[in-house]
């Protein structure tokens, strides 16, 4: 990886690109979720500072720490989230010693397939630990019963690693999503209408049956990714008309090898469902657009008496000229890696994702275009450079 001091910025600091907001959209993916603190590196070292970052389940956590910290240290205290939650001695030497002198993906597969189990078995460090004792033998209706995993853990992390008070007072705008257990509906925590705190991040990110809802006045939540796992639609389709450079950082790719055998089915299916359909709903966003730059450009050349009848006036509230760039970075998965990838926190993984976000983002950035306002008919421009 790069060495940060090192770095030149690759856009000068007062040349911020021609947008209202910069957006920074955060998939949920567990231990691929390190791919988005190279992604934020990268970013940061171009001096490109998001206004508003949403998140889902990891991709929350990476957001809390980025809007609860200033600009200067965002970066060292990603990766001092991701150091410590990929601290595993044990786990670490063997890999090592299993490595050593070996080439391949069978080896890398059977070392991440060795950090998977003891994930399982032991939890991670800082973030859950295992139920002791398991749900059968716990009360009904409690936490216990009803996750195995505990992640009180994740609620100290988050208060040495995070200023609250800066996520809820700062110039950032936060988003986490989650779901009502009760009603199945899909909920943000907004930092915008309400009072941010760590049981929000944890709500975001209790996916069931591995870890508990998360009581917040009175309603319980589970994981967003449970209903939609990208903050996509909030941003652009439900936040507000603004010009806006969207970064939107996916763990999980919806394209993908037809699979050989069942290991890689369970791969296939996990990265179809999480995916949450990022490209189709880019593709409905676009429609929408291109309904909006048509709806203003009617009413423009509208003759006067024509535009103050009450229809014209509701249409106009739906017309507008703002655009969008939204830039795609998807993590693609490795040969070696299998349906326990989300879960696999060893340290040389983390690594490899981590170089990976930083290193697409860097290729992507080389684009001059991502930056540069959309000058197509509907104001939208998409990008994705992974396979250049």
């Amino acid at each position: 990886m790069r060495d940060r001091a090192q770095a030149e910025p690759m856009i000068p600091a007062d040349r911020r690109p021609p947008f209202q907001c910069i957006a920074l959209m955060l998939q949920g993916g567990g231990a691929l979720g390190a791919y988005q603190g190279g992604v934020y590196q990268a970013l940061s070292e171009a001096n490109l500072h998001p206004d508003w970052v949403a998140g889902i389940s990891i991709g929350s956590v990476n957001a809390a720490i980025i809007a609860g910290n200033p600009p200067e240290t965002r970066v060292d205290k990603l990766r001092a989230f991701w150091e410590s939650i990929t601290s595993a001695p044990l786990v670490d030497s063997l890999s090592s010693v299993w490595l050593s002198g070996t080439e391949g993906d069978a080896a890398r597969k059977s070392v991440n397939q060795i950090s998977a189990a003891a994930v399982l078995t032991a939890g991670v460090s800082g973030f859950f630990r295992p139920r002791l004792p398991p749900p059968l033998f716990q009360l009904p209706g409690s936490p216990g019963a009803t996750s195995f995993y505990d992640t009180q853990p994740l609620v100290r992390t988050l208060e040495s690693l995070v200023d609250f008070d800066r996520i809820n007072e700062g110039p950032m705008r936060f988003s986490a999503g989650s779901t009502n257990v009760r009603t199945g509906n899909f909920v943000y925590f907004d930092s915008t209408v309400r009072k941010i705190g760590p049981e929000h991040i944890l709500a975001s990110g209790a996916l069931p049956p591995g870890f508990p809802a998360i009581e917040i006045d009175g309603e319980h939540y589970w994981d967003g990714g449970l209903v939609s796992n990208t903050p996509l639609q909030w941003v652009l389709q439900l936040g507000p008309r603004q010009d806006t450079l969207a970064f939107e950082v996916d763990l999980w790719s919806a394209h993908g090898r037809f699979p050989r055998n069942i290991m890689e089915v369970a791969t296939r299916e996990k990265e179809i469902q999480y995916s949450s359909r990022t490209r189709d709903n880019t593709d409905r966003f676009g429609d929408t657009q291109r309904i909006r730059h048509a709806v203003a450009k009617l009413i423009d050349d509208l003759p006067p008496e024509f535009k103050d009848r009450t229809d014209v006036a509701s249409l106009s509230t739906f017309g507008d000229r703002k655009v969008y760039n939204i830039v795609h970075l998807i993590y693609r998965t490795q040969r070696y890696e299998g349906d326990s990838k989300d879960f696999d926190f060893s340290r040389l993984s983390m690594n490899d994702h981590w170089k990976a976000g930083y290193n697409d983002t860097i290729r992507t950035l080389r684009h001059p275009e991502t930056l540069q306002r959309p000058t197509t008919s509907d104001g939208l421009a998409i990008f994705d450079f992974a396979d250049l």
